[in-house]
């Protein structure tokens, strides 16, 4: 006899099966040649960029950040997370039997019934990823889903699995571009919104107020817009601090770390700092702290990377070079080890927010 907490289980796992089972393009039967979409341009096929940051004189926009942090990654992601990648924190809610599958399938519940979501709904998912989130609404609920994003790889995967995406800045989506909608969802996305010289030149929350002034225009009066983002917490440490050659157990070393992989995005400081910017267009009706589960989530995802794909891991050979000739590259390599972002959970550098907001 199953306990109920299996059962649950199971039928998560039986609900991202089915989904899988109508993607087009499976890992197994990746049409590696298929690179070149509309509106795309060529996917890069090598790892490109360098993560030498702003201050340190690179240049950067966040059409080039996005492909560096994920188009980079495109391959890696999707030979360990699946074609369709659920690529943001899961919903455990402190019960840590839970699958990976079944936290975010409840995740999944919790934003479609917080938001209203039914068949026909018109939904916008700003920043969507690898379309984990577009798939489960399409195959599952019957929503009508638009995505916008702008790393290049994560287009392209969308596009190929028939998912109704767009390579577009998701911080400056109008009306005019694909009408309003009823609903609207960031999972994650938020923590590319400002950059780090938004920060230091004193202009975030500008940033902040118009990327809500822009939702604020895709919704009607009552409409809901989800959106889960890492921001800063009570340990974090000032900018100046950060230093990549400080000793590896260092608070200040893994900062440094965690921008190497996110050359130009600045997060917020606490949830309070984003309903504070969001009070003119929206009131706040949800809030929760995902702390702890993003620990139990990057931990799951850790287990994923590490299982052996083959195609994967001849992946990692192809990086083998560039290790040895190329420093900066050798950071990302230590982000995949070190976890940065998980260590910052566990030290309370960051916290993790989930919010539902509501057009007044």
């Amino acid at each position: 006899m199953l306990s109920d907490e299996e059962i649950l289980n199971k039928k998560a796992s039986t609900v991202f099966t089915k989904i899988n089972k109508n993607i087009s393009l499976t890992m197994e039967k990746e049409i590696d040649n298929v690179d070149t979409l509309e509106e795309i341009g060529q996917i890069p096929s090598t790892w490109e960029g360098s993560s030498v940051s702003w201050k340190e004189g690179q240049e950067w926009d966040k059409s080039k950040e996005m492909d560096f942090t994920y188009t980079n990654l495109d391959k890696f992601i999707r030979f360990s997370l699946g074609e369709n990648a659920h690529f943001s924190n899961a919903m455990y809610d402190g019960d840590y039997s839970m699958t990976l599958d079944r936290a975010q399938l409840r995740k999944y519940e919790f934003v479609t019934k917080w938001l209203g979501i039914k068949k026909g709904t018109r939904i916008i998912d700003l920043g969507c990823g690898w379309g984990g989130w577009l798939t489960y609404l399409k195959n599952t609920v019957g929503a009508n889903g638009y995505g916008v994003n702008l790393s290049r790889g994560q287009v392209a995967s969308c596009r190929r699995n028939g998912l109704n995406v767009f390579l577009k800045d998701a911080r400056f989506v109008k009306p005019e571009d694909f009408g309003t909608f009823e609903a609207v969802t960031a999972f994650g996305s938020f923590e590319h919104v400002a950059s780090v010289k938004d920060y230091l030149d004193g202009n975030q929350d500008k940033v902040y107020a118009d990327y809500f002034k822009h939702v604020y225009d895709l919704l009607p009066k009552g409409g809901r817009f989800y959106m889960q983002s890492m921001v800063f917490s009570k340990n974090m440490l000032p900018y100046d601090q950060f230093d990549i050659n400080a000793p590896k157990d260092s608070d200040a070393y893994i900062l440094a770390l965690l921008t190497k992989h996110n050359p130009d995005s600045w997060l917020p400081y606490g949830h309070e700092h984003i309903i504070r910017i969001a009070e003119p267009y929206f009131k706040n009706v949800f809030y929760s702290s995902g702390r702890l589960d993003y620990i139990q989530t990057n931990k799951e995802w850790t287990k994923l990377y590490y299982k052996w794909n083959l195609k994967k891991y001849l992946w990692y050979a192809s990086l083998i070079p560039k290790y040895f000739r190329d420093k900066e590259f050798r950071h990302q390599l230590a982000v995949l080890r070190i976890r940065p972002n998980r260590v910052c959970f566990e030290r309370e550098i960051m916290d993790h927010a989930r919010l539902v907001f509501e057009k007044v």
